[in-house]
């Protein structure tokens, strides 16, 4: 009930306070509500302590005990227990030990209760059993007088004496309790709250003697309130308060290890678009450089934990932080006071797998021509200026060119950066396992076995087996032959003169294009293993048959898995909803295939979104 009063109160005040707020005049009423808003931007006010109290049921003991105090002194409160001086709990965790507090009290309160029957029963007894003394006592007396002695008035005398030494007889003693103090220990050991039980007739008042006496019982011994001590026995009334008496030292955890990184996991690509809606592909360096030595990440080591003290004076156990380790990738080691991950040559930071390694970088200062020769290289490249007509660049990494890459031969295991286009032929094919971002595309042959990006693609293949985007700068696709997994977007496709323009939507253009080179190898090779058969037995003849039927056996698990790709790429795309072509102006000599079944756009479309569906292409 104390707590849905504190409840009811914070959220709709007293009435005391509403009473208050209707005696004030109006304009005094408004400006002290502006200053209480101005206090209460300027200072924020302190969250009330955690408190709960203990209110119980009226024919508790503890209320007998007051009760019966309240008969000797005039004017004695009901009994205030309020739980506090734990600003760590939760109500929740104040109504638990609420719980345990009404426990202790109710077994104290019915044991002072049953002393103080037995006392006051022993009381009677002895009373009853000096009166049975007594009245043998004076029948004897009576027997021994002689008869005819006593008087009448001395008989009266005699029997008046008699009733009151009976009456003083029946009337026992006020018994001799002295006060009693109570104290709970908290579930966590952490604290201790004091109660004291008043005496009980000629009995004592509690002192400090009393207390120190309970807290020896008790076993409490650290965190004790001393003023507290001090100051309870000259209280005017220090019975049946609940008073927090010890206070422990909790426990602090140490903190975990963490590790800072200052390097990227994944790079993000940011396409930096001017006024012009071009794209500045030379920003595009997806490099996270660093030099040897240099710091690629940290750790920040474990805080040992504190240990506590409980108000038994017991030691609380504390955990000491988790240590974060640092992992060792390729190029990298860890400093000798095992703090942080260095670089051990300069080179390009990449996150592969669980580690950050250092991959070397290739700089070309200037072109790729006869004062390089061909670049066959593990890393990454960086080519400043432009890749020559004629030479090959191959990299297991990520490939970027400042300049332009001519009719040449450019193969990235990462993705492929070109800043000012690609102008190659038939004889030259551009190649990257991951993604290609050029300026242009012209008369050019590119695979791009994730997504390609340009400002414009012209009379070129492309094969892609992610997404096409042409949409910064002219945003233009004409002639050639497009070939996507999923999508192709772009402002405009084909072109006024109705040049023929090929899109091929789904599938996986790039595998189906390695597939078609590898159908070719078998088909070679077993016209080759053919001649073999028809000629005299050798030895060579021999030889080149096992070599053949081993190249071949390899070539036709190979054609088989790509099959296997094929078919489930396939799969994936349909349950996403199919491929689409994304055009804001489609002009006509657009042909369109999506999944073997073909279209051909007969008039200007504009805002066109072309997709497959009920067996038919539809321009929309």
């Amino acid at each position: 009930m104390g707590f849905k009063k504190e409840i009811w109160s914070r959220l709709f005040g007293s009435k005391s306070e509403q009473v208050r707020d209707k005696q004030v005049p109006d304009h005094l009423l408004q400006e002290s509500m502006e200053k209480k808003e101005e206090q209460a931007v300027t200072a924020q006010p302190p969250p009330p302590a955690v408190e709960i109290e203990l209110e119980l049921p009226k024919g508790h003991a503890l209320h007998k005990l007051c009760e019966m105090r309240a008969e000797r002194a005039k004017g004695l409160s009901s009994p205030r227990l309020l739980l506090g001086g734990r600003e760590d709990f939760s109500q929740s965790e104040l109504r638990k030990e609420l719980g345990r507090l009404q426990r202790v009290l109710t077994l104290a309160a019915n044991s002072r209760l049953k002393e103080i029957k037995a006392r006051e029963e022993k009381a009677q007894a002895d009373a009853q059993k000096a009166l049975l003394i007594e009245q043998s006592k004076q029948s004897a007396a009576k027997e021994d007088t002689p008869a005819g002695e006593s008087t009448q008035a001395e008989a009266q005398k005699t029997a008046s004496a008699e009733q009151s030494a009976r009456n003083e007889i029946l009337t026992p003693p006020p018994i001799e309790l002295d006060a009693q103090p109570v104290i709970h220990i908290s579930a966590d050991k952490l604290s201790a709250w004091l109660i004291v039980f008043p005496p009980v007739g000629e009995g004592k008042d509690v002192d400090r003697e009393m207390l120190y006496e309970a807290l020896s019982d008790t076993g409490i011994a650290f965190g004790v309130d001393e003023e507290l001590l001090k100051r309870l026995p000259e209280e005017r009334n220090p019975y049946f308060s609940l008073f927090f008496l010890a206070k422990g030292k909790p426990a602090r955890n140490g903190t975990d290890g963490r590790i800072i990184e200052h390097f990227e996991r994944v790079v993000e690509r940011k396409f930096e678009v001017d006024e012009h809606d071009r794209v500045d592909y030379a920003s595009l360096h997806f490099f996270q450089s660093v030099e040897a030595g240099g710091v690629i990440c940290e750790a920040v080591l474990p805080t040992p934990g504190e240990p506590g003290r409980t108000v038994l004076d017991q030691e609380v156990p504390a955990k000491d932080g988790k240590e974060a380790p640092l992992t060792k990738g390729q190029n990298t080691e860890i400093s000798e006071d095992g703090t942080k991950l260095l670089a051990t040559q300069a080179g390009h930071v990449e996150y592969v797998g669980k580690t950050f390694q250092v991959k070397a970088v290739l700089e070309i200062d200037d072109n790729v021509d006869y004062s390089t020769g061909n670049i066959n290289y593990m890393g990454d490249v960086h080519i400043r200026g432009r890749v020559c007509s004629g030479f090959s660049v191959r990299a297991a990494g990520n490939i970027t060119v400042d300049g332009v890459v001519e009719s040449a031969t450019v193969e990235a295991g990462g993705d492929l950066i070109v800043a000012k286009g690609i102008v190659g032929n038939t004889d030259s094919v551009v190649r990257a396992d991951g993604s290609v971002f050029a300026k242009y595309l012209e008369n050019s042959i590119v695979h791009a076995r994730a997504n390609l990006q340009a400002d414009c693609i012209v009379n070129s293949e492309v094969y892609s087996d992610g997404e096409i985007q042409v949409r910064s700068g002219r945003g233009i696709i004409v002639g050639g032959r497009i070939r996507a997994a999923k999508k192709v977007s772009a402002k405009v496709v084909g072109s006024k003169s109705e040049s023929q323009t090929r899109i091929y939507l789904g599938g996986e253009p790039c595998v189906e294009y390695e597939r078609q080179e590898l159908a070719a190898v078998i088909e070679e090779a077993e016209a080759e293993l053919e001649k073999l058969e028809k000629r005299p037995n050798s030895p060579d003849k021999v030889e080149r048959m096992k070599r053949l039927q081993f190249d071949l056996s390899v070539n036709r698990i190979k054609l088989e898995q790509m099959d296997e790709e094929l078919a489930k790429k396939q799969e994936e795309i349909e349950n996403l909803g199919g491929c689409r072509l994304v055009a804001d102006i489609a002009y006509p000599g657009l042909v369109l295939t999506i999944c073997d079944i073909k279209a051909r756009l007969k008039q200007v479309t504009s805002m066109c979104n072309a997709r497959l569906s009920n067996g038919e292409i539809r321009f929309s």
